[in-house]
């Protein structure tokens, strides 16, 4: 959520910066200032008030011990007149301080300079490119084939157990799915980021933390008589670890990291670009998060982007990485790199990481906070990256591997999966 001095201290800016998001109701900018005016009024006259109450009440001490008892009645009374004041404008601040906060929510995070203007995919920017395309043998084919000839995952029977979009990993398909979660993290904790296993269920004030209500309500799966969502990603608890924590500033950063599966509706999504592994309901993730001074913001979203990409390097898959255009980027982000694997069988990108920096738009909603050296009290800036997604990893491992004699696995995964090929 934006912080209202934001707005406040420059609201045309405020709307061009949106304006590269796309959004439709820049006018809405002046309206939440127009409310924040309107909050200072009432705060203002309930003060004032306050202040005559109390001003008055210590008159009426002082008339008492004078034995002025008419003039102290008289205070009295002017008293209980201010007193009957307070009440109906404390009423109206809290309701004008309601509407404040639920204008702000409607604001997505402010785009950061580097972002470029653009629609969709398509206005996104080409940063770098690293690792070789593969040439394949000439009965290559997709991963939705290979599945089906080493028998290591079947839709079928997932959609059977619960419905379509749900996979059933079998045999070394399950085997390499738990091999790949352990040498991410494994990867992620040798950089010095925190394990967790956080639960896979949120309540409404944590989805709200970390902008997924009420931006997405729609495509995570709900629980109403709990009130509980199902994570669409670990970053989701992870984050509200801190939610409502005043840090020390020698604390920061915080680096964490954690496996989950992550829960997504995913609707609307049909065609041939969502077959096999491409687009699912359920898939497992590991994540990274950090928590840090803002001042260090900027340097630590090229490190975890750095840090990714080495990451994908060891798998031995050519990748690219995309600056998001503003009509791309997430709601709550204010700058997002885009990891996209190429898969050869299919002949195109898929999109496997997003490391994003979302300032102090998450924090402010959550009231995450550090004291500095000077005693005063700020909001963190906190970033996360998916370190990986492993659906369209391991598409992308079985179509780029494939060879005659089976899926030659690299090197850095054969420790964990105590082979070097499935076949």
């Amino acid at each position: 959520m934006l912080q209202i001095q934001v707005l406040r201290q420059n609201p045309q800016e405020a709307k061009e910066r949106l304006a590269k998001k796309n959004f439709a109701d820049p006018g809405l900018v002046d309206s939440i200032i127009a409310l924040d005016d309107e909050r200072k009024r009432l705060q203002l006259e309930f003060d004032n008030n306050q202040a005559k109450v109390n001003s008055t009440s210590k008159e009426i001490g002082a008339l008492m011990a004078k034995g002025q008892k008419e003039e102290a009645e008289a205070k009295r009374a002017e008293v209980n007149q201010l007193k009957s004041t307070l009440q109906p404008v404390s009423e109206k601040l809290a309701a004008v301080e309601k509407q404040v906060q639920d204008e702000l929510v409607k604001l997505p995070n402010l785009p950061a300079s580097q972002v470029p203007a653009g629609k969709s995919a398509a206005d996104n920017e080409v940063v770098r490119e690293g690792g070789t395309k593969p040439q394949l043998y000439a009965g290559a084919v997709p991963h939705w084939d290979l599945i089906k000839k080493y028998d290591i995952i079947d839709f079928e029977t997932g959609a059977k157990i619960t419905g379509s979009g749900f996979a059933l990993f079998k045999g070394k398909g399950a085997r390499l799915q738990r091999a790949l979660i352990q040498y991410f993290l494994d990867f992620n904790t040798a950089a010095g980021y925190t394990e967790y296993h956080p639960p896979f269920m949120v309540n409404e004030a944590s989805a709200f933390g970390t902008g997924q209500l009420p931006d997405k309500e729609g495509q995570m799966y709900y629980m109403p008589e709990d009130n509980f969502y199902m994570i669409p990603t670990s970053e989701v608890p992870v984050t509200n670890i801190y939610r409502d924590v005043i840090l020390k500033e020698n604390d920061l950063p915080v680096k964490m990291t954690a496996y989950s599966p992550c829960f997504r509706r995913e609707a609307g999504s049909f065609g041939k670009d969502v077959r096999g592994l491409n687009r699912v309901h359920q898939f497992e993730k590991v994540e990274i998060v950090q928590l840090v001074h803002p001042e260090k913001s900027v340097d630590t979203l090229e490190e975890m982007v750095a840090h990714v990409e080495r990451l994908l390097s060891s798998l031995e898959l050519p990748y690219r990485i995309l600056r998001l255009c503003g009509g791309d980027m997430g709601f709550a982000s204010a700058i997002t790199y885009d990891f996209e694997v190429y898969s050869a069988a299919q002949e195109r990108w898929l999109e496997v990481s997003s490391v994003s920096s979302f300032e102090s738009y998450q924090s402010n909603r959550m009231k995450t906070r550090f004291k500095d050296a000077n005693g005063k009290t700020q909001l963190v800036h906190t970033l996360n990256g998916s370190s990986l997604a492993l659906p369209r990893i391991i598409a992308c491992l079985l179509e780029n591997n494939q060879t005659e004699a089976g899926i030659q696995l690299p090197a850095a995964i054969q420790p964990y999966f105590k082979d070097s090929i499935i076949n």
